[in-house]
């Protein structure tokens, strides 16, 4: 198995920051990777290492950093993953407030913008009348939700307008395909009644096949209306 490595971009203190291949990552090593990570979430990193996901643009580096450097050293000491994401989103939060993002986008912080407000460019309307539309993915973490990742639906965050489906535009092309079937079959199968957890468990297990199984993802796609 090659290393996901593919450049050094920073270093604090023993610590080394890394860009991977996340492509490779949740094909070959965990499907749940997301856009970073640390050793005591996810034991096969280093543990003096970050990884953080080839994005198509990295202008939310500083913010996982900060983020990283609180969540590795409170897990360090023992504290419970779940703990230490809520204080590790906290310092995330303060800076992505100092760099401006909520205040431009909330008018000065008083008033949540329209979900519409997040979409970049509409990728396709289905024949089910459901609309993909790409969206500015620092957009929503800062205003809407700072644990968003990769994709999401009106099933699921109450911010998405009804029949629509995201796709974070900081997911590099050749990857676009899988995660928007992990969507669109989560929607499907939660709007059959279908809980969340079991909804996104089987949606990951599709997700995971077709990345090994690239072949079969036209067809795939199609079964979930994507036509």
């Amino acid at each position: 198995m090659k290393q996901p490595y593919l450049r050094k971009v920073d270093r604090r203190g023993d610590i080394v920051v890394w860009i991977v291949d996340g492509s490779y990552v949740r094909g070959h090593i965990d499907e749940e990777f997301t856009n970073f990570g640390q050793h005591y979430r996810y034991p096969y990193i280093p543990e003096n290492e970050f990884w953080m996901d080839a994005e198509a643009d990295n202008d939310e580096r500083r913010f996982f950093t900060d983020h990283l450097l609180v969540e590795h050293r409170l897990m360090a000491q023992g504290m419970p993953y779940g703990e230490a994401l809520v204080e590790a989103d906290r310092e995330e939060r303060k800076e992505r407030r100092r760099s401006g993002d909520v205040k431009a986008a909330t008018h000065n912080g008083r008033q949540l913008p329209s979900g519409g407000a997040a979409h970049d460019r509409l990728w396709k309307k289905l024949e089910n009348g459901v609309s993909v539309w790409i969206v500015k993915g620092r957009f929503v973490r800062s205003v809407f939700d700072i644990d968003f990742t990769a994709g999401g639906h009106d099933h699921v965050y109450e911010f998405v307008p009804a029949g629509e489906v995201w796709i974070d535009d900081d997911i590099v092309e050749k990857e676009r395909g899988f995660v928007l079937l992990h969507e669109l079959h989560e929607r499907n199968r939660m709007g059959a009644g279908v809980p969340y957890s079991r909804a996104h468990a089987e949606s990951s297990h599709i997700e995971f096949r077709c990345r090994h199984h690239p072949d079969e993802l036209h067809d795939a796609l199609g079964a979930e209306g994507w036509a």
